[in-house]
C-alpha cells in the first residue's frame, strides 16, 4: 500500500476513535433525578458501565492505530506481525490497523 494512503487511512481511523471517545463523556440531561428511585440510579450505573466498556474497546483500537503508525515509520506497514506475509490492500482499506492477514486472524 502506498505510504501516503496508509497515513491518510490511519489518520482517519485515529480521528474517528478520538471523536467517539470524546462523545462517551457522561451527559447530564439537566432533569432533576429522584435520588430515592433505584431505577434512576440503575440506569445511570448501567450507562456508565456500558460507556466505560466501549471506551476500553476504543482505547485498544487506538493502541492498534499507534502500533500501525509505528510500523509505517519502520517501513513494515502492511506486513503481518505474525508471518511477515503481505496484508492485502483491500483488508487495510477496511481495517487500516490490521496486524495480521484475514486467515491468521481467523485462527
Amino acid at each position: 500500500m502506498d505510504p501516503d494512503r496508509a497515513r491518510e487511512l490511519l489518520a482517519g481511523e485515529r480521528a474517528r476513535i478520538e471523536r467517539t471517545l470524546a462523545g462517551l463523556v457522561h451527559q447530564d440531561t439537566g432533569e432533576p433525578a429522584d435520588e430515592e428511585d433505584p431505577a434512576n440510579q440503575g440506569s445511570d450505573l448501567y450507562q456508565d458501565e456500558l460507556d466505560e466498556g466501549l471506551a476500553d474497546d476504543l482505547r485498544e483500537e487506538l493502541a492498534a492505530v499507534e502500533r500501525a503508525e509505528a510500523r509505517l515509520a519502520a517501513d513494515t506497514y502492511g506486513l503481518s506481525i505474525e508471518s511477515g506475509q503481505p496484508i492485502p490492500d483491500e483488508r487495510l482499506e477496511v481495517l487500516p490497523a490490521a496486524e495480521r492477514t484475514a486467515e491468521e486472524e481467523a485462527r
